[in-house]
Order: C-alpha cells, then structure tokens, then sequence
C-alpha cells in the first residue's frame, strides 16, 4: 500500500512521493516553529549562565539591593494584560473586524511600550547607582537576560506596528492572517518567557 499524502490542498490518494513540495503555509509555520524553538534554546542558555553567576556579586550590590518589586509587579500586569488584547485581535481577526483588530492591537502596543518603558527606568535606575553590566557577573548576566527580552518586545511592537500597516492596505488577506497568527505566537512566547524570568530572576533573586 503506497503512503498517501496528506498535507492541505494536495488531494488524498495520491502518492507522497508525488505529491509535490508542501503548500507555503505549511512551510512557514513550520519555519516559524523552528525559530521559536531557536529562541527557547537561547534563553535556556542565558538562564543557566544566570544561575550560574546570581551569586557572584563581586562585592557590588545582589538583587535584594537593586530590584523594586513594585515595578516588576506592573510590568509583569502590562505584560500579562497585553497577551490578554493579543488574545482579543486574534479572535476580531477571524472575524474580520477591522475596527476591532486596530484597538486590540492599540490595547497590546500601549501595554507593551508600558512594559518596555518601565523596564528602561529600572535600568537607568540601577546604572546610577553604579549598578553597571560590567560591575559583576551577576550584572552581566541579569542585563543580558532581561535585555534580551526587552530587545524581544521591542522587535514585536515594531513587527505590531508593521502588520496593522499590512491590514490597513491589503485587509484581511490569507497572507496578512498567517503573518498576524505568527506575531500572536511570538507575542505569546514573549509571555511565558517573562514568567520564567520573573520567577528567576526576581522573585528568588530577593532571597536572602
């Protein structure tokens, strides 16, 4: 019995071997799965490089001197509620709500330059107070970390403010649906990461 493919838009009975490449969807979520799990690989990395170093303070003040967890508890709120509003466009997407789709994405592009502006303070905070990356290596480790992720939501609001432009000219295209399902799954991601890092970072780097 020979395989039959069943991959979308190739009609069931025909052969695998010749059914062809897959459709373009299909490649690109696949694609876009990799680089997600790329991603997870990356802050896995700079996760453990962090444990490895949160106690090597080199004299210089630790996580129980420098982190407001007042501060951290409303970045995690905007972050957390952004998600939320992603949630929402998603759902005026498959609508085909157009006015809807703008003020969920308005609502996630507000939370999520709240998030990031928050976090800036907090870094230009502790620079002040002489609290620098190359200070020690629980610094580096703690601005690459969080770093990196701030760079994460940066590159997601820019990629916000690009796909609304998308369905400003050509509306709800299958093209402009399938780049909007990827952000939300970036979006997503950016979330879970976030919990980690808070977890990690700032509610067990306040031990004493």
């Amino acid at each position: 019995m020979s395989l039959t493919a069943t991959l979308d838009g190739v009609p069931r009975g025909i052969p695998a071997s010749e059914a062809g490449p897959a459709s373009k969807r299909i490649v690109v979520a696949y694609g876009f799965w990799i680089f997600l799990l790329s991603d997870i690989i990356m802050f896995s990395a700079l996760f453990a490089a962090y444990a490895v170093l949160v106690h090597a303070t080199a004299g210089g003040p630790s996580g129980v001197q420098l982190f407001n967890q007042t501060s951290v508890a409303i970045e995690t709120v905007c972050l957390l509620a952004s998600s939320y509003t992603c949630g929402l466009m998603s759902l005026a997407i498959a609508r085909r709500r157009r006015f809807l789709t703008y003020l969920a994405a308005a609502a996630t592009f507000a939370l999520g330059a709240a998030f990031l502006a928050i976090e800036l303070r907090e870094f230009a905070g502790m620079i002040a107070r002489d609290a620098t990356p190359q200070r020690s290596g629980f610094l580096s480790a703690f601005f690459t970390l969080v770093g990196c992720h701030g760079l994460h939501v940066t590159a997601g609001l820019v990629w916000l403010i690009v796909m609304m432009a998308q369905v400003a000219v050509r509306g709800f295209h299958d093209v402009v649906q399938r780049r909007l399902q990827c952000f939300a799954l970036f979006w997503h991601f950016l979330d879970i990461v976030w919990v980690w890092l808070f977890t990690v970072v700032y509610l067990m780097g306040v031990r004493p």
